[in-house]
């Protein structure tokens, strides 16, 4: 089976590009092949370095042909971190092949001007048991395509931003390479897929359970 080749899309450290580097390796169904960042002083271009995967920093990143043109033959896109909008004739072209990892539970705490710490302090003052990470397909508007997997993380007496944060992250580590292989899995198919949590795995149809470690 050859790997189905990826983009991943980002606009500061890159943890999670590391995450998908670690994850997803040289020999599984996918394989990171490009890394496209919107900053050039973001260290995640140096992780992409040591990994020898090619990058890019974008000019313009609304310019769709440049965005287009980078992306070149990844058959699957996944922001991680990426803080930029989508232009309309990428997301067009990459119908259900393109994904975005969202720090909340979403259809709650998403949005325009809703990522990082702000996320969740929104969470926080909400007074909610649980926040948690959502993976999901990208549309014209933001955090609101259909959602693909979540996986919940409680919010702890006590807690402030950062902790709150530091718990998601790693829910996130986990979260994203386990869609992405099985996304790859099925193909990369242009259609939605719907991953649902079981225990420390998640159901997916007919493929039984994944298991995200």
């Amino acid at each position: 089976m050859t790997p189905v080749p990826v983009a991943v899309l980002g606009s500061g450290g890159g943890t999670n590009l590391q995450a998908l580097l670690d994850g997803l390796g040289d020999s599984g169904p996918a394989r990171v092949a490009r890394v496209i960042w919107s900053r050039a002083d973001a260290a995640a271009l140096e992780r992409a370095r040591r990994a020898g995967v090619p990058s890019v920093v974008l000019a313009a990143p609304s310019d769709p042909d440049e965005l287009l043109a980078a992306l070149g033959d990844a058959r699957l896109a996944v922001l991680a971190g990426y803080l930029k909008r989508i232009p309309p004739a990428v997301v067009a072209r990459f119908r259900w092949r393109l994904i975005n990892i969202h720090p909340a539970l979403l259809p709650g705490f998403g949005g325009p001007g809703m990522y990082g710490r702000r996320v969740h302090a929104a969470v926080l003052a909400s007074g909610a048991a649980v926040s948690g990470a959502t993976v999901h397909y990208v549309d014209d508007a933001y955090d609101n395509g259909a959602i693909i997997a979540q996986w919940p993380v409680p919010v702890h007496a006590g807690d402030t931003p950062e902790s709150l944060a530091a718990r998601v992250l790693a829910a996130e580590h986990r979260l994203l390479p386990s869609v992405v292989l099985e996304l790859a899995r099925q193909g990369a198919p242009e259609r939605a897929v719907r991953l649902f949590a079981n225990g420390r795995a998640f159901l997916a149809g007919d493929q039984g359970e994944i298991d995200i470690g």
